[in-house]
């Protein structure tokens, strides 16, 4: 039982990591192909088998760094739900993109446990690395090729990282409550490609602010 724990421990760590890098690389290329920043502020890193942006800025590579140090340890502990980047105005402070990745828990160590829980599921089939970094691949490109159909972002805007936590979770002191940044008015919702280890499965959507009827 011992070692099965470790184990599974072991691959909860892994996944964890992987989880966290995606929305780590989902991030800098949502801020470099929706133009929140200027493309000099970007440099090309190798990863997965793909060539990708991050930011060369220090501040903000600092601060996307900190804030998914955090997500780092709540997906370890089994205590996030989801992860959203709202892309705002700067001028009218509403929202014209939300970037939604919810995340699901196959079976945490230390979560649950009730005396009368449900039969466990059958396992399911383990997917290989090679199958994982495809999901990661994939998800990236679609979201390189959203500015296909997302609409031109034309004003100045800013970003704002919100995270959905259990309520019993301990927050950091400088994190603070914050509004959900839903887009008010006309909008439009594309789903985007799921994402899976053997551990999490993450599923996102773009939700986006149309232009005014005619």
């Amino acid at each position: 039982m011992q070692k099965r724990d470790q184990k599974r421990a072991i691959k909860l760590q892994g996944s964890t990591k992987l989880v966290t890098e995606l929305f780590e690389y989902s991030v800098n290329s949502i801020l470099y192909q929706r133009g929140i920043y200027p493309p000099e502020d970007f440099k090309f890193v190798k990863k997965y088998g793909l060539t990708l942006l991050t930011t060369s800025d220090d501040r903000l590579e600092a601060y996307i760094r900190k804030v998914m140090d955090q997500v780092q340890t709540w997906i370890l502990a089994g205590n996030i739900s989801r992860l959203v980047m709202a892309i705002i105005s700067k001028e009218t402070r509403e929202t014209i993109e939300r970037w939604q990745f919810d995340i699901n828990v196959e079976d945490v160590p230390g979560k649950g446990g009730k005396e009368n829980a449900a039969p466990a599921k059958p396992a399911k089939p383990e997917r290989t690395t090679t199958e994982i970094q495809k999901d990661i691949q994939d998800t990236i490109r679609q979201i390189v090729s959203s500015v296909t159909f997302l609409p031109v972002v034309e004003e100045k805007c800013v970003f704002n990282i919100l995270v959905y936590t259990d309520l019993d979770t301990k927050v950091p002191t400088e994190w603070i409550d914050s509004d959900p940044h839903m887009i008010s008015g006309n909008a439009e919702q594309v789903k985007l490609r799921s994402f899976s280890t053997n551990i999490h499965t993450v599923e996102a959507l773009v939700a986006y602010r149309l232009g005014d009827a005619l």
